[in-house]
């Protein structure tokens, strides 16, 4: 009980601490996270996001990341993958060049019940390779995710069908090269409330707000994201 006091303290007072000088913008963000089971033990994994510049003007990036699941047990999963982002220049920067990343990844997922719902914690570490305007850069970062999904209704055995609300959170740190992105440790924090139906087994939806707070080289950013996602399991 006081683990989870002090989880839902950090969620929502992070952003308001860590930054005091700072830019703020309101995007868009759509995504899709997939699963596929082929076997006991192997499966395949996909999302593609596409995020949107501030004030919902134009597209800012795009994301797609492929990998592979190992499932060590029912309930945790090692994935390592490969992802690919574009990030082109705002409407109103002329000439602008398309900034490309590249990243190598490798993750940890384990998952528990709470109360009806599932909580689920990620541990990913990036190997990312930057492009600039006027360098490449490398660096590692280590990310900690968790989500905790219950549902609105009573179920049975197993959340299979219904509405849910989902909370989650993430933080981000640099392990290399934070001098040539941020200078700092601690990247950014991302805190997200959603509500969400589960057609089946296989498929949620759902929309929710994400406040995202970027530690930034020369000035800071907090966002305010509205999300539409969708998780299929196969």
């Amino acid at each position: 009980m006081i683990a989870r006091v002090v989880v839902s303290l950090f969620f929502f007072l992070v952003p308001a601490m860590v930054f005091c000088q700072t830019r703020y913008e309101q995007t868009g963000w759509a995504a899709w996270f997939n699963n596929t089971r082929l076997n006991k033990k192997w499966g395949l994994y996909f999302d593609v996001q596409v995020r949107t510049h501030d004030n919902w003007n134009g597209i800012r990036n795009v994301l797609l990341r492929p990998g592979v699941n190992y499932y060590i047990r029912p309930n945790q999963t090692a994935t390592a993958g490969y992802l690919y982002t574009p990030t082109f220049p705002a409407p109103d920067i002329t000439n602008g060049k398309t900034l490309t990343e590249h990243r190598v990844w490798e993750q940890y997922t384990i998952s528990h019940p709470v109360f009806t719902g599932t909580l689920s914690h990620r541990f990913r570490l990036e190997q990312r390779f930057i492009g600039r305007t006027d360098e490449d850069i490398f660096a590692q970062r280590l990310r900690y995710f968790f989500r905790d999904v219950q549902p609105l209704v009573k179920t049975g055995q197993g959340f299979k069908k219904g509405p849910f609300v989902a909370l989650q959170n993430e933080l981000f740190f640099n392990l290399q090269n934070k001098d040539r992105l941020n200078g700092s440790f601690f990247d950014q924090n991302r805190a997200y409330i959603a509500l969400g139906y589960r057609t089946s087994p296989k498929f949620d939806i759902e929309a929710g707000y994400l406040n995202q707070a970027v530690k930034g080289a020369a000035a800071n950013t907090m966002n305010s994201v509205i999300q539409v996602a969708a998780y299929t399991r196969f």
